[in-house]
């Protein structure tokens, strides 16, 4: 089955979203984070068919969040190497996992966030990076970009009006 593809989408979350790619990419992702670099290694961790995993990390390195690096010449062996944009999918990361702690029961929970230094557990909230005040439905709207056509500009004055409280 083929399934849709936003990259020529104008909004950035579905053009992200088409860059990840599913459930599977972004565990992936999280293993990276957690050390792992191996296609083995993603394997057991994940428990997942190797062809969905060829597949997945073909993706990821297509889309530039992972470079493949020979670490063994015979056979040829790859690893794969968060690159900077991959690194960037950290905070993503993050809010899900954040997310998820919040709405699973917590005698279900077998990880907490916590300082790396200090081991003091951590809470994460999105926050603007040049205010620190943080980013909520309430306090955030939508600008029009230089892509922007009639279209995204409805959807934004919707979007105004309903923050307002007020009918478009």
């Amino acid at each position: 089955m083929q399934r849709t593809s936003f990259s020529e989408s104008k909004c950035p979350a579905a053009r992200a979203l088409d860059s990840v790619g599913d459930w599977w990419s972004i565990l992936i992702v999280r293993d990276a984070f957690q050390g792992l670099s191996r296609f083995d290694e993603f394997q057991k961790s994940l428990g997942v068919a190797p062809n969905i995993l060829t597949r997945r990390l073909k993706h990821l390195t297509d889309q530039g969040l992972f470079e493949r690096r020979l670490y063994q010449q015979r056979p040829a062996r790859y690893e794969y190497q968060l690159t900077a944009k991959g690194r960037d999918f950290f905070p993503v990361l993050m809010a899900l996992f954040s997310w998820g702690s919040r709405h699973i029961p917590e005698e279900d929970l077998a990880f907490f966030l916590s300082d790396a230094a200090s081991g003091r557990a951590r809470e994460t909230v999105l926050v603007d990076a040049q205010t620190g005040e943080q980013v909520t439905p309430e306090n955030t709207g939508l600008l029009a970009g230089p892509a922007a056509d009639d279209e995204v500009r409805a959807r934004i004055a919707r979007m105004r009006a309903w923050y307002l409280g007020i009918d478009a």
